[in-house]
């Protein structure tokens, strides 16, 4: 009795493995589902990315910020198959008009943005005399490490060479690569990609005029491939202690260029004016003309923040014993533009010198 149950159990048990092998060999395969694309929203500002001339031929003499959003989307062939593209338009203007308010909007709206699900990484398009800076103030008060690209070109949409388009599409790339998380705000021009921190334009005119003078690009961006050979180490993004969710306007930091036979004049008229802040774009090393220092040292006195950096365009400008008697702080590498906005934010959270060379060390 037992073994006819045995053989009826095995019995069975062959049955229910034929049974299942000729399920599975005739289920149909699905096949595989491609990935979803990466949701990148492109904010736009206007800039000469979006500017237009009355000729195809015309690269210097255009009018900047005339395509809005939608035509510069549609003017980028293959965006789609790279990207879910969606675009708002925040402004339209000459970046050489950009204010305080403006970016602390595009900064405020960033943040929003990167909060939601829905969105992967941001490109932003901008003109490109004030570029550098307003990627450096993202770079300072952005709060997510989802990537963030700030793109512009030297020639209008409507010139026969116009460099915006492959720069939008590299900065599109490069927004939806994995590789960018982390890295904090980048810029992406000519190809190559830039740490917000450390890019400054270099030509007036020329394509390739964006550069990192002092440690070079980050990496490249060639046929669609992302590329990185270096990483940024200085703080930013959500690594930073700058907070302007609350914060309407900055306080007011004008730049002093300086030259030989200098005066104070212009030292007295800004402190008169209400700065809280001097960048002293000095010769050389942050150096000083005699009678513009006697000048920034009554400007200490009244509690202006005196910050020595330097109109040369690359290098360290070295911090002495001097400074901390005089209550100087001094720019690091950062060049004189990039300092006035690392010390407008600086004050929104102190006004003690010491404290504010110590953020000057970090950033």
């Amino acid at each position: 009795m037992k073994s006819r149950q045995r053989i009826f159990l095995k019995a069975c048990l062959f049955w229910i493995m034929v049974s299942a092998t000729v399920l599975i060999m005739t289920t149909p395969v699905k096949a595989d589902q491609p990935a979803p694309l990466p949701k990148i929203k492109i904010l736009a500002l206007g800039g000469t990315i979006a500017g237009a001339a009355p000729s195809p031929m015309g690269t210097k003499e255009y009018k900047p910020g005339v395509l809005d959003i939608s035509a510069l989307i549609k003017s980028v062939p293959g965006l789609e198959r790279i990207a879910d593209i969606s675009g708002e338009q925040l402004a339209n203007i000459n970046s050489a008009n950009i204010t305080n308010e403006l970016t602390i909007m595009l900064a405020n709206r960033v943040n929003a943005l990167l909060l939601k699900e829905g969105v992967d990484g941001i490109v932003i398009t901008h003109g490109t005399d004030t570029l550098e800076e307003t990627a450096y103030f993202l770079n300072l008060v952005v709060k997510s490490d989802k990537p963030v690209v700030v793109v512009g070109s030297m020639r209008p949409a409507t010139a026969v060479s116009a460099d915006g388009p492959l720069n939008l599409y590299n900065a599109v790339v490069l927004a939806s690569h994995n590789t960018a998380i982390g890295k904090g705000v980048l810029v992406a021009l000519s190809e190559k990609i830039h740490g917000a921190r450390e890019v400054t334009k270099t030509n007036t005119t020329n394509v390739d005029t964006f550069k990192s003078p002092d440690f070079g690009c980050l990496g490249y961006i060639l046929d669609g491939k992302v590329f990185f050979y270096q990483t940024p180490l200085r703080r930013h993004t959500t690594k930073t202690e700058f907070k302007i969710d609350s914060i309407k306007t900055l306080p007011r930091v004008e730049i002093i260029y300086g030259h030989g036979h200098g005066n104070r004049d212009l030292v007295d008229a800004a402190v008169k004016a209400g700065t809280a802040g001097i960048i002293h774009a000095g010769s050389g090393d942050g150096s000083v003309f005699s009678v513009t220092k006697e000048g920034l040292l009554d400007a200490r006195k009244k509690g202006v923040i005196v910050v020595r950096s330097s109109r040369v365009g690359s290098g360290v400008v070295t911090h002495t014993a001097d400074d901390d008697k005089k209550g100087f702080v001094t720019s690091d590498t950062l060049n004189p533009q990039k300092a006035r906005i690392l010390l407008m934010l600086s004050l929104t959270r102190t006004r003690d010198s010491k404290e504010i060379q110590r953020i000057f060390d970090q950033y």
